[in-house]
């Protein structure tokens, strides 16, 4: 029987820059341990069923497919989160967005949507942080609702209000406190589609028209209907549309306008409150 470190060493040619990182995510997920057990215990030697399981994940993560969905699962925010072929994989430039939401001045019983929420990842991370506020997260997908409500259940989360909704459309007067949104946008004849992890997400959650701004514009542009005075419209766009996101913020009547970087120093996050 190998040992963990040999099993640890055999995915070492693993695709990305984290080539060991991802091993011993995928041998703790075949081992059911966490990844400080394989430091602590390099020379145990492993059964041979979990080195087969270990051996076909590497296969899979050789053949490009994300490790999240090898494993089914992500953190985001300290939350563990299921993530399945219908949701996008939460990323950490995501939790920019979180942040700033938890640093703004809102009521202390705030009401809070969020748009396209997928996995229910920003929507969790800010119920799990501001347990008084109401907060609801709306996607298209049936499915990706499932996925949202199942991590709701398993993180005590399940005062989150989980609704299938295209943007605003199910969400008739409602009014909110705070709309935020990680929504696509991404241009469909942009050649990272087709490399990495984004191969295997969802495109629909990816990819939208305008040169990816279509669903930024329609969300901006509505989102004051759905705000209370003073409210706030967070949204995750790519780092090279942050100046053409102010100005839609600023043309729909927003005040205090602001982009954010994430921790790669990219403009990641713009932000406006409504007057």
């Amino acid at each position: 029987m190998a040992t963990v470190a040999q099993l640890l060493a055999s995915g070492a040619d693993l695709p990305g820059d984290s080539a060991r990182r991802d091993s011993e995510i995928l041998l703790g997920h075949c081992l059911a341990r966490p990844r400080s057990w394989l430091y602590a215990w390099p020379e145990e030697e492993v059964a041979d069923e979990h080195e087969a399981s270990f051996f076909a994940l590497l296969e899979l993560r050789r053949a490009g497919r994300p490790v999240a969905y090898l494993t089914g699962q992500r953190e985001f925010w300290s939350l563990r989160l299921a993530v399945t072929s219908a949701t996008l994989i939460p990323r950490p430039e995501t939790e920019t967005l979180v942040a700033w939401a938890l640093q703004l001045s809102l009521p202390a019983a705030a009401d809070a949507v969020d748009l396209g929420t997928g996995s229910g990842a920003i929507a969790l991370a800010l119920a799990s942080e501001r347990p008084q506020w109401r907060i609801t997260g709306v996607d298209s997908s049936e499915d990706a609702l499932q996925v949202a409500r199942c991590n709701a259940r398993d993180n005590g989360l399940q005062a989150v209000d989980f609704r299938r909704s295209d943007w605003f459309a199910a969400l008739d007067d409602d009014r909110f406190d705070l709309v935020v949104s990680n929504p696509p946008y991404i241009d469909g004849d942009d050649p990272h589609l087709q490399r990495g992890d984004l191969r295997f997400e969802p495109r629909d959650a990816l990819v939208a028209g305008r040169g990816g701004m279509a669903d930024l514009a329609v969300i901006i542009a509505r989102a004051s209907a759905h705000l209370r005075p003073g409210g706030w419209l967070l949204t995750e766009h790519g780092f090279e549309q942050a100046a053409a996101v102010r100005e839609l913020y600023e043309q729909a009547g927003f005040s205090a306008v602001a982009t954010r970087s994430d921790l790669a120093g990219q403009e990641r996050v713009t932000g406006g409150r409504l007057c």
